[in-house]
């Protein structure tokens, strides 16, 4: 394997792990919970959608993309016998 192979490689385990965190960090869709549980949307709730959940999903999105770039990479250069 050459080193564009284990530098790939590399950066590909460390994207998926950070796929794997931001992932996590995300809440779940629970809207319309509060009305069973009897507890009203506050200020915060509403406003943490874009704040915190938009920040995470963004980085998801940006994380995803970077995993297939480097995973086609991975791909190309092992059909042409570069790894």
């Amino acid at each position: 394997m050459s080193i564009w192979g284990i530098v790939l490689g590399v950066l590909l385990a460390i994207v998926s792990v950070a796929i794997i965190v931001v992932i996590i960090l995300q809440e779940g869709n629970q809207q319309g919970i509060g009305a069973v549980t009897g507890v009203a949307d506050s200020y915060f709730s509403k406003n943490k959608a874009r704040s915190i959940d938009a920040f995470l999903s963004r980085w998801t999105k940006v994380f995803a993309a970077v995993f297939v770039i480097f995973v086609i990479a991975l791909n190309v250069l092992s059909k042409f016998g570069v790894l």
